[in-house]
Order: structure tokens, then C-alpha cells, then sequence
């Protein structure tokens, strides 16, 4: 790995409802949760979509946000935390949208350290948001204070090829954003520790947690919750359940030296 500062990075998942299609509020609970944070966060980790919420159906492109403005909303939330920040939104460019997640460095400025404001657009996209979504390309890596970190989102999980890409450029944290259906949490679950394990890497999952707040009553979800900070080994170092709340770890730059040097998989790709 790199040589980097020994001080260990300290996560913050805080786990929040998104009310769908309403950014101003989704905004001022976002400010409102970083506010709270414990002191020592390095990096707060909000769900997908977590500021403009999602709809299948036209009413999405109206409430989708240029990168610019998006960007502008971040790293308020990143100053008001004075931590790093990765949260979701749907992002306008042109006529097209996309998932995207964004990192803002800490205290929303680069100057700070932990590296340059990027976004990752979703690359596998899910049932019905695929009518309405366009699917990302480029993957994408940011230097967080948790090191070389990967961004996913929610159903990319699924593919392995996305782990294995990472685990080729030795990522020491992957960052899952999530707004995954209660009925199946098992296989969030799982496949945040798989992903974890398959690239011996600190993972973050940030799960939305709530009912869809903006969808048609037909369309009405309930979302798992359940954020989690898996370690390089696989085991589960903290998670939530569904209810709000801001679930804290610390990613050990030790145990994932100690991890890579037993298990060899990321020297020997």
C-alpha cells in the first residue's frame, strides 16, 4: 500500500430517509445529519439518491440536478460536516440522467486534503430506473482520506466484475451508496461482506432507509437501512438496522495490511 499519514480514517454513515423529488429538504437533512456528526469523522457516507430522490416516471428529469449545482449543494454539506462527503443524486446532463455519487473533499474544498471532487454515474442500473436513467461508463476511484477508495452504487454490487476491476488497482476502501428493498436486506448484506472479502478491502455500505416518499401509492417502497462497515476479512465491524441513526468505525490501516499479507489475493492479480 501506499505510505500514507498513520492516523487511522474514521467513517460516519449516517443513515437517512429521502423524501423523492425534494432537494431543498433533502438538502437541509443532509446539513442537518452532518451537523450532528461525532467529532473525528473523516468521511460521511450518505444513501443513493439521497438529495434529489428518485421516480420512475418523467417527474425525475425535472428534479435532477446539473453536476455544478449538485456540487455546490455537497460541499455545503461537506463544510457544515468538515469532513469528506459521498452522497447520491440524480444528475442532469442535457437531456440525459444519470445515477450518479458524488465525493467532495473534506470540508468542501480540495485545499484541505483528501483529494478533488469527482462523480461516479451507475453502470448497472435496475428495472424500471433504466427507462429513465442512462447507464454510466467510465469506473471511478477517488483519494479519500481512507485512501485509494472505490465508488458503487447499490445494484453494482451484483456484478463482480465491478469487485474485480477495484481489487486489480488495489483499492483500500470501496463505498457502496444503496437504496436497497427491505424484502431482500440479506443479499445487501451479503454482498457488502462479498465485496469486502473478494478485494480484501475496508467496504462501506450507506443504506436509505424509509418509504418512498415522492412515488405514486401504487408505486410506494420500503427500503433496508441496514448501512454496515465490513472488514478486509469479511466480518461485519458495525452496522444499523432501519431506523435513523449514524452508525461510526474506524477503518484500520493495520488490519488491512495484516489482512493482505495473509490472504496474498491483491499482490498476486
Amino acid at each position: 500500500m501506499t505510505d500514507r499519514s498513520s492516523d487511522d480514517p474514521t467513517v460516519a454513515v449516517p443513515q437517512v430517509p429521502v423524501e423523492d423529488l425534494a432537494v431543498d429538504a433533502n438538502a437541509d437533512r443532509l446539513r442537518d445529519r452532518a451537523a450532528d456528526l461525532p467529532s473525528g469523522v473523516d468521511l460521511a457516507v450518505f444513501p443513493e439518491y439521497a438529495l434529489t430522490g428518485f421516480v420512475a416516471d418523467e417527474r425525475l428529469r425535472e428534479a435532477a440536478l446539473s453536476r455544478d449545482v449538485a456540487r455546490a449543494r455537497l460541499e455545503s454539506v461537506a463544510e457544515t460536516a468538515g469532513s469528506a462527503v459521498v452522497a447520491g443524486y440524480a444528475e442532469r446532463d442535457g437531456h440525459a440522467v444519470y445515477n450518479a455519487t458524488a465525493y467532495v473533499p473534506p470540508g468542501g474544498s480540495s485545499e484541505d486534503g483528501g483529494g478533488e471532487f469527482s462523480a461516479y454515474r451507475k453502470r448497472h442500473l435496475w428495472d424500471d430506473e433504466a427507462e429513465w436513467v442512462e447507464p454510466g461508463g467510465d469506473r471511478v476511484i477517488v483519494e479519500t482520506p481512507a485512501g485509494p477508495t472505490g465508488l458503487l452504487t447499490c445494484y453494482d454490487l451484483n456484478f463482480v466484475a465491478e469487485s474485480a476491476w477495484f481489487a486489480e488497482r488495489a483499492v483500500d476502501a470501496l463505498v457502496v451508496v444503496g437504496a436497497w428493498p427491505a424484502d431482500h436486506v440479506a443479499n445487501w448484506r451479503l454482498l457488502v461482506r462479498a465485496r469486502a472479502l473478494d478485494g480484501v478491502r475496508w467496504t462501506v455500505g450507506a443504506g436509505r432507509t424509509g418509504t418512498a416518499g415522492g412515488a405514486r401509492p401504487a408505486e410506494a417502497a420500503t427500503y433496508a437501512g441496514n448501512s454496515l462497515v465490513v472488514r478486509p476479512d469479511g466480518a461485519v465491524a458495525a452496522e444499523l438496522g432501519r431506523e435513523p441513526a449514524t452508525l461510526t468505525a474506524t477503518l484500520d490501516r493495520d488490519t488491512l495490511s495484516a489482512q493482505r499479507d495473509l490472504v496474498g489475493a491483491v499482490d498476486d492479480i
